[in-house]
C-alpha cells in the first residue's frame, strides 16, 4: 500500500460511516475546518459528496479517511479519483477519548476526529489499493461460501445438542450428522419410537436406497444405534423435539445445497483469475483453499512493500512489547482473520506433500513450538515463496525452489550414505 505526505495546500476528509447517513468533515493542512456536512447513503447522497469535494479541491490531492476498507461508498470515492485511507475503528475510538475529555460523541464530531487523525498520522497510514474486478468477484463468492460453512457448523452443533437431549443414538449411528445419509435417516426416523421396527434388512434397504457407501454394514450401524443411551420415546417433549430435528435438518440441507453451488462458483471465478495458476500450483492447496488465499491476498503488486507486509496482514508475524526491562513477544491479534485461516490451513496441509514444508514444521516443533505456532512459522515461510511466485507471475515449481532442492539433495545424500554403510 502506498503512503502519503502532508503538503501545505492539502485538504483532508474524514467520513464517519453509518448505515443510512454519513457525516463528512474537511480540514486543511493546519487543522482548520473547511466544511462539514451530512450525506445520505443513497445514489444522490454519493453524488452530492463527490460534487462537494470537487468544489473544495482536486480529488487526487484530497485523501479520504473512513473506517471501512470496502463498500459502495468506498468504491464511489475511488472512482472519483480520491485516495482512500482505511482507518481502524479502535484507533479512532482511542483518539477520540484522548481528545474529548467530556466523553461527548456525535457523528459530526467523529468525522472531525477522523479528519484530524488523518492529518496528524498521514505519513504513517497507507492508501487503499483497489482490487481488480476478478479479485472482487472471487472474494465475494469465497466469503459467502465461508460464511455459510460457519452457519452450517452452528446448525450442526445445535442439531447435535438437540439429539443429545432426546435421542443420542441418531447422533452416533453415522460419522457426520450433517452428511446426506444422516439427514435422510433423521427425516425418515425423527424420533426413537419411529425406529422401533428398524431391523437389519430394513436398515440395509435404507442404505441402498440412499447410496450409502460407508464401511459399516447395516448390522454395525444398528449396533451403534442400540449402544447409545435410550431416547425419549413418546410424550409432548418427543413430539416437540421431532419438530426441532426436522427444522434443523431442513436448514442444514439448504446450507449444503448452497455451499455446493457456491463451491462451483468459486471454482469458476478462480479459473477466470489471472493469478489462479500461482495459487493452485501450491502443494495440497486445492481449489477452495487456493481461492481463499487469492481472494484475500489480491492481485495489486503495488499493495505490499514485501513478503513481511503480507505475513503481517495474515497475522503470521508476532508482536513485540517492550517497556523498561520487560520485553515479551505476543500472538498477533490484529490481522485479516480470513487470510490467516486460509494461509495456515494451506501450510498445515502442505507439510503432507512437501518435504521442505515438513522439515520446517518438524524443526519448529523440535524447538518446543506447539502445533498452531509451528504451522504459523511454516505459513510465514510459505508467504515468502508465494510472494516471489506472485511477483514474477509464475506458478510454484519445487524444482525451482532453492531451499526445497537443497533439502532434497541432502536427503538423497544421506540415503545414499546409509545404503553404502548397510552394504
Amino acid at each position: 500500500m502506498a503512503k502519503l505526505e502532508l503538503t501545505s495546500t492539502m485538504k483532508l476528509v474524514g467520513i464517519d460511516w453509518a448505515a443510512e447517513e454519513h457525516a463528512v468533515c474537511v480540514v486543511d493542512s493546519g487543522g482548520a475546518e473547511v466544511a462539514a456536512f451530512m450525506i445520505a447513503h443513497t445514489k444522490d447522497g454519493f453524488a452530492k459528496l463527490v460534487t462537494r469535494l470537487v468544489s473544495l479541491g482536486v480529488p487526487g490531492e484530497m485523501p479520504v479517511a473512513i473506517e471501512r476498507p470496502d463498500g459502495r461508498l468506498v468504491d464511489r470515492l475511488l472512482e472519483a479519483g480520491h485516495r482512500v485511507v482505511p482507518v481502524s475503528g479502535r484507533a479512532i475510538k482511542a483518539w477520540r477519548e484522548s481528545e474529548v475529555a467530556s466523553g461527548a460523541k456525535s457523528d459530526p464530531g467523529d468525522a472531525e476526529v477522523i479528519a484530524e487523525y488523518l492529518r496528524l498520522r498521514l505519513r504513517h497510514l497507507r492508501v487503499l489499493e483497489p482490487f481488480s474486478d476478478q479479485t472482487r468477484a472471487l472474494r465475494a463468492v469465497v466469503r459467502a461460501r465461508d460464511d455459510l460453512v460457519h452457519a452450517r457448523v452452528a446448525a450442526h452443533n445445535q442439531l447435535e445438542a438437540c439429539l443429545d437431549a432426546f435421542w443420542p443414538g441418531a447422533k452416533a449411528i453415522f460419522a457426520d450428522v450433517t452428511s446426506e445419509i444422516a439427514l435422510a435417516f433423521l427425516e425418515r426416523y425423527p424420533t426413537p419410537s419411529s425406529a422401533n421396527a428398524l431391523g437389519e434388512k430394513r436398515m440395509a434397504a435404507f442404505c441402498i436406497k440412499h447410496g450409502y457407501s460407508g464401511r459399516r454394514s447395516a448390522a454395525e450401524l444398528l449396533t451403534r444405534l442400540g449402544a447409545a443411551p435410550d431416547g425419549i420415546g413418546a410424550g409432548p417433549e418427543a413430539e416437540a423435539r421431532r419438530d426441532a430435528v426436522l427444522g434443523y435438518v431442513g436448514v442444514i440441507r439448504a446450507l449444503n445445497t448452497s455451499i455446493k453451488a457456491l463451491a462451483r462458483s468459486v471454482a469458476a471465478h478462480l479459473g477466470e483469475h489471472q493469478d489462479s495458476k500461482i495459487f493452485t500450483s501450491l502443494p495440497r492447496s486445492g481449489q477452495v483453499n487456493a481461492a481463499q488465499m487469492l481472494a484475500e491476498w489480491g492481485d495489486c503488486r503495488q499493495a505490499y512493500d514485501g513478503p513481511d507486509a503480507v505475513a503481517a496482514m495474515a497475522g503470521l508475524t508476532p508482536v513485540t512489547k517492550a517497556s523498561g526491562k520487560h520485553k515479551a513477544v505476543h500472538f498477533r491479534w490484529a490481522c485479516n482473520t480470513r487470510f490467516r485461516v486460509a494461509v495456515t490451513t494451506f501450510a498445515d496441509n502442505s507439510r503432507h506433500d512437501s518435504p521442505w514444508a515438513a522439515d520446517i514444521y518438524k524443526r519448529a516443533t523440535g524447538r518446543g513450538c506447539d502445533h498452531p505456532h509451528a504451522v504459523r512459522i511454516l505459513a510465514r515461510a510459505w508467504v515468502r515463496v508465494i510472494y516471489r511466485c506472485w511477483l514474477d507471475r509464475v506458478p510454484y515449481d519445487a524444482n525451482n525452489h532453492t531451499a526445497a532442492v537443497r533439502l532434497a539433495e541432502q536427503q538423497s545424500a544421506a540415503d545414499h550414505s546409509t545404503r553404502s554403510e548397510a552394504a
